[in-house]
């Protein structure tokens, strides 16, 4: 260990942008044996190590990356598992640059870990040489149902089957995975692995129910009576538009329209509304990762020309870095400080997007700078298709009434320690704290199913 002076940092090797940019195969290769040790190996473990408590799931990183360094990959396997519900999809997705290595000690000269490279790495060589997660072969006569196959719900259910629990997830949608299966574009997330992950929850025991809508295929009480605890991981799917005039256009959509629809005809699915931008102008409004997911899957598409807008400068962009690099390679435009006025409408289809350019203003009391609107800037800028990826807010199901479920203000699910105003009801995910991460996911997942655990045991 320690040899971060002897090793520089060095990141998975991406495709060839020429290459990459006519499929939706995964970007970034996943380390060689050599790689991972050699990068492990710069570990300082510190005695105070930032890079787990940065982690949301609060992962052992110093401890896998000892066992990496020194070919010790089963008991690395083990403790990358023991807090995380699937370490090989959070090492490929987590915005790392803002959480466990944006808080590496080595980040401010060295170079951070390669702490997500790594993660993923140790579970596709232990899965290559036959390991998988364990669950206890012990069964309690408790059962759990899971309304939501996303991250939350599959945290949940992994650790609730660790315990013994009787798990049966109820999922709407053809396919389980939530945002994993629908919302991630294959390039950063190969829709096998989420399978791979489901399957063995299922070989654990958990019993999938896929196209059943409760309220609709089956009732909410049912789930009520026939199950001890009932868990919502519903997410976060809710788009939202600019509110300005003009977005009601018929080309203009919501991302996640965008994204599910190619992600459906990937998969072979010919009964879906598909959004066409082959051979035209589209404009993205929106500066998080979703945007980079729209605007790196309209080039894949063949548009002819694709543009991000977004409110602020490139230094305070929402998302992870990489992917505004990983775009700017594969041809994307970016116009910074500029705030859409409204959408050009010629017979109900949009023509552009009337803009006003935007300033900062000196950091407020949260250390983040205020946007404000130049006077007399307008100009507009053409499109053919407008993508609004401007965050999301909770669905609120009519099943909630039923199970007298109260929700706040902006919609999420109002609760106690994951509890919420129907004891026998627990949240957690994007419909409890509102649009998030799917490592914040995963962990209110895992503590929920701890709740559900200690109430019921």
């Amino acid at each position: 260990m320690l040899n971060f002076t002897k090793f520089e940092r060095i990141s998975p090797e991406k495709r060839d942008v020429l290459q990459r940019l006519k499929d939706y195969n995964e970007v970034y290769q996943v380390f060689g044996k050599h790689r991972a040790r050699e990068q492990a190996d710069r570990c300082m473990q510190c005695g105070d190590p930032y890079c787990h408590t940065g982690c949301p799931l609060g992962n052992y990183i110093p401890a896998w990356l000892k066992q990496t360094s020194e070919k010790n990959m089963q008991l690395a396997f083990a403790l990358s598992n023991e807090t995380s519900p699937f370490p090989e999809i959070l090492g490929r997705i987590c915005p790392q640059d803002v959480l466990c290595e944006g808080a590496c000690s080595l980040n401010t000269g060295h170079g951070a870990i390669s702490i997500g490279a790594i993660e993923t790495h140790v579970s596709e060589r232990a899965f290559e040489n036959g390991m998988k997660p364990t669950f206890t072969d012990k069964i309690v006569d408790k059962k759990v149902a899971i309304i939501g196959s996303g991250p939350s719900g599959i945290s949940a259910a992994t650790f609730l089957l660790r315990k013994g629990f009787q798990v049966e997830m109820f999922e709407r949608e053809d396919r389980a995975g939530g945002l994993l299966m629908y919302g991630i574009p294959g390039f950063k997330l190969d829709k096998s692995t989420v399978e791979r992950r489901m399957n063995w929850l299922i070989e654990a025991g958990m019993k999938l129910h896929l196209n059943c809508e409760i309220g609709k295929d089956k009732s909410a009480k049912e789930l009520e009576e026939e199950f001890d605890a009932v868990y919502l991981a519903v997410g976060a799917k809710k788009g939202r538009y600019a509110g300005v005039e003009g977005e009601n256009a018929s080309n203009v959509h919501l991302a996640m329209e965008f994204l599910t629809g190619i992600q459906k005809r990937n998969l072979g699915n010919t009964d879906i509304d598909f959004i066409d931008v082959q051979d035209k102008n589209v404009v993205v409004i929106g500066g998080g990762d979703t945007a980079m997911d729209c605007v790196r899957s309209s080039v894949r598409e063949k548009a002819k020309s694709v543009k991000c807008l977004y409110r602020r400068d490139e230094a305070n962009m929402p998302g992870s870095k990489k992917e505004v690099v990983n775009a700017k390679e594969e041809g994307v435009e970016y116009q910074f400080n500029v705030s859409p006025k409204s959408i050009v409408v010629d017979n109900g289809v949009a023509t552009g997007v009337e803009l006003l350019t935007t300033s900062m203003s000196e950091p407020d009391e949260s250390g983040r700078q205020k946007v404000v609107i130049n006077d007399g800037s307008e100009y507009v800028e053409e499109a053919d298709v407008v993508i609004m990826a401007l965050g999301f807010s909770p669905e609120i199901p009519e099943f909630f009434k039923e199970l007298n479920i109260e929700t706040n203000s902006w919609g999420g699910v109002e609760t106690n320690n994951y509890v919420t105003s129907n004891k026998k009801v627990y949240a957690g995910g994007d419909c409890q704290r509102g649009a998030h991460l799917a490592v914040t996911a995963a962990l209110d997942g895992r503590e929920a199913a701890k709740e559900i655990v200690k109430a019921l045991s």
